[in-house]
């Protein structure tokens, strides 16, 4: 079996996300992909918690991709959730829906959940799996939550924050997997498709 980034390199894989940060992910890996449109997507999940919902929702995506005979073989979907005790911090829609998600995470933990799902179209082969991220902000003042809400960062961003932009400043502590809290584990995805390179056909 040819190594994980010899295939990559020449083959490349489909990202099936719009994302510009998995985007930007995959481009600073050196990672040949291009981007493939899914069916609209429906992301309620009967799972029990929140890392098999990610999954569920990951692995939807991944399922309903739009690709034809020139795309590639290996696709890749994630569902990238940031969970502050037990309660789901979506994107916000609004103003005041930032400003609350920001104050709630100032002084705390939080964790940031990815369901990450690899499809091989070609062979109908499939893993997933979850990455967990610790993120702790320091102490937020109400300027600093209104300077950042003005710069319009928050506004695609689960959770209301980007750690590779301007919130950066407000993180102190990451326990675990940085590139999971921009949006994509690279490590765990690696792991995903090494070992869809390596299955058995059924």
């Amino acid at each position: 079996m040819r190594s994980t980034l010899l295939y990559l390199a020449e083959h490349g894989l489909g990202l099936v996300s719009q994302s510009p940060r998995r985007a930007e992910i995959l481009r600073a890996a050196g990672i040949p992909f291009r981007v493939i449109r899914s069916r609209e997507t429906d992301e309620t999940s009967d799972a029990a918690d929140i890392p098999g919902r990610a999954i569920e929702i990951a692995g939807k995506k991944c399922a309903g991709a739009i690709v034809s005979d020139d795309d590639p073989a290996i696709l890749v979907g994630a569902d990238t959730m940031v969970v502050r005790d037990g309660e789901v911090l979506g994107k916000p829609r609004d103003e005041e829906e930032a400003r609350r998600m920001l104050t709630s995470l100032s002084g705390r933990w939080h964790e940031v959940v990815t369901g990450v799902a690899v499809r091989d179209r070609l062979r109908d082969l499939r893993r997933t799996a979850c990455e967990i991220t610790r993120v702790s902000f320091r102490d937020l003042d109400a300027g600093e939550i209104e300077d950042y809400i003005a710069t319009e960062e928050p506004w695609d961003k689960a959770g209301a924050y980007g750690i590779q932009g301007r919130a950066g400043l407000f993180v102190d502590r990451v326990e675990g997997c940085y590139w999971n809290v921009v949006g994509l584990p690279v490590v765990r995805l690696g792991d995903l498709i090494r070992q869809v390179l390596t299955a058995e056909s059924v």
